[in-house]
């Protein structure tokens, strides 16, 4: 089968754990691109912490597709044209961020440059056994400059792409339904990793995204492969013609993945793209 179409996860897929692009799977995306195959970019980040990604994979070039905040916003990245966008509202972001008050989180939300947080000092989270400075962590990650804001809620005037909240692991799996049973009806919510969980506008998703950009461009969705790891990547899996699960994916998407390859860590996109290139 002719592919039109590679999808990729970044974290935990595309990056392998020291969040580097390695020289195999980096050759073989930029060939795909060569042979008139659109790469796309899907993930949970801001897109400003996409775009180095793109200069590295020559996406500009080849007019590439960045899928950012779990699939609110699409740009071509050669023109920089907003394809979708369905953020949440004013209303339904600062209900959010009240809510938040009566958790022990670290929220974080962003604008243009700056991510924006209550305390820049209150930024641990113990993660696999360590103290990860989580605030310094996204910031670097998404290229934003940090920013204090005693009150979130009276701050957000915008309409707002994703709600990142972050806490120790086992406290999240203690409090996550409560933080997200009265926006069940209203907006999406999940966790990204066991140290996130984040709210999008109600029925976003990777795969909603996708198939906004891809039917106009005339992209066969049963001709495209995508590559995931987490529990967000589950859409855009059971969407792809190929879904594919890293060797280092949740169990959950290992179960309804057509197939799995070696992990992030074992060249295991460029190794399953060769029976394809």
């Amino acid at each position: 089968m002719k592919i039109e179409a590679i999808i990729l996860d970044i974290d935990g897929t595309l990056l392998n754990s020291n969040k580097e692009i390695t020289e195999m799977t980096k050759e073989a995306l930029i060939t795909a691109q060569q042979k008139g195959v659109k790469l796309i970019l899907a993930s949970g980040r801001p897109t400003t912490g996409m775009l180095k990604y793109v200069e590295q994979l020559e996406m500009e070039k080849y007019q590439g597709l960045l899928v950012s905040y779990n699939g609110a916003k699409v740009i071509n990245c050669q023109t920089k044209v907003e394809l979708f966008d369905q953020s949440m509202t004013i209303a339904e972001g600062k209900a959010v961020l009240e809510h938040m008050k009566n958790f022990d989180v670290k929220v974080m939300i962003d604008k243009d440059d700056y991510l924006y947080v209550n305390d820049v000092y209150d930024h641990t989270v113990t993660y696999k056994g360590q103290e990860l400075n989580i605030i310094e962590y996204e910031s670097r990650g998404g290229n934003f400059k940090l920013c204090e804001v005693e009150d979130l809620a009276a701050f957000l005037d915008y309409r707002i792409s994703k709600i990142l909240t972050a806490g120790d692991p086992e406290y999240l799996q203690k409090v996550y339904k409560e933080m997200a049973q009265p926006f069940e009806e209203t907006l999406n919510s999940m966790f990204t990793a066991d140290v996130y969980y984040e709210f999008t506008a109600k029925g976003i998703d990777k795969a909603k995204a996708l198939d906004a950009v891809l039917k106009p461009m005339g992209i066969n969705r049963a001709k495209t492969i995508a590559f995931g790891d987490g529990h967000n990547d589950l859409s855009m899996i059971d969407y792809a013609g190929i879904g594919v699960a890293m060797g280092n994916a949740v169990p959950e998407l290992k179960k309804i993945a057509d197939r799995t390859t070696l992990s992030n860590d074992e060249n295991g996109i460029g190794v399953l793209l060769r029976e394809f290139l």
